[in-house]
């Protein structure tokens, strides 16, 4: 039985400004996606119809309430595949703003495209993949993006966000939909968009400017995240941010060893991982 085995890597927003609601219901963003490389691992097998997904977690379900299983429902409908069968091994956790539930349906993509012999255009491949989630288009090419509209809208930078990553995973999760509907009430204030693409090309990148949104609605509503910020701020990374609507705070650090003198100080309370950024050429 043929099979292939592919890397589902994670991703942080460095910088989040929602801009405004659209008459869709979803929100404009404006954002910095940079790829980790903290993976989930699946390994795909051809069977002769259907979908088979199995996983080291019990909360992910066969159906299409699993963006895994979506995406292979969502490929089925534009090419004649037969069936898979999915093992997922999942590192990545759920409701923390890394993105792993999109990687997951991305990597899907990927892997049936790998095992079938189909080679579609990248914006085909693109608009399938919206179809699954905003995230997942960012996904088919990783790396460090500058993503707009409800995050589909890419455009890729050349080069990485440098540093060594600490993950800081508390053990609440914080509901994407929640977040959105909370913010409503700051979305009338007047907004100037950032320009991340000409700050990141700067000698030295002002990670001052690149703050996330969703900071005023969720550090209130959780304040331990606000702890966790001021006592990773405390070990002199370069940077310190939630990802996403979180609940996953990370810093940015010069090397390995400050990242690891950081994580001494949390890693007996949190869940926490170390990562590098992923460039493309690692694909």
């Amino acid at each position: 039985m043929k099979s292939y085995t592919i890397k589902s890597y994670a991703k942080v927003n460095v910088g989040l400004q929602i801009l405004n609601q659209r008459p869709d219901g979803f929100h404009n963003i404006n954002t910095v996606f940079q790829e980790l490389d903290f993976y989930d691992t699946i390994e795909l097998k051809k069977k002769d119809s259907g979908c088979e997904f199995h996983s080291n977690v019990k909360w992910l379900r066969n159906d299409s309430t699993n963006l895994c299983v979506l995406a292979f429902e969502k490929l089925s409908e534009e090419y004649d595949i037969g069936g898979i069968s999915i093992n997922l091994v999942k590192k990545i956790p759920s409701g923390g703003g890394l993105g792993g539930g999109s990687s997951n349906a991305a990597a899907i993509l990927k892997g049936l495209c790998h095992l079938y012999s189909i080679d579609p255009i990248y914006e085909k491949l693109s608009k399938i993949a919206l179809t699954v989630g905003a995230d997942v288009p960012f996904f088919l090419k990783g790396g460090t993006q500058i993503a707009s509209g409800i995050g589909e809208q890419l455009v890729e930078l050349n080069g990485i966000i440098n540093g060594v990553y600490l993950l800081i995973i508390p053990k609440f999760k914080i509901d994407t939909r929640w977040a959105y509907k909370s913010f409503k009430k700051f979305l009338q204030r007047p907004k100037v968009e950032v320009n991340f693409a000409d700050l990141l090309e700067r000698d030295k990148t002002p990670f001052k400017l690149f703050e996330n949104d969703f900071e005023s609605i969720v550090i209130p509503a959780y304040p331990e995240i606000a702890i966790i910020k001021e006592k990773l701020w405390s070990c002199r990374p370069k940077f310190v941010s939630l990802s996403g609507s979180g609940s996953t705070v990370f810093g940015i650090f010069d090397d390995e060893a400050g990242a690891k003198s950081a994580e001494s100080l949390f890693s007996h309370k949190y869940s926490t991982f170390i990562a590098n950024p992923v460039t493309h050429m690692l694909k």
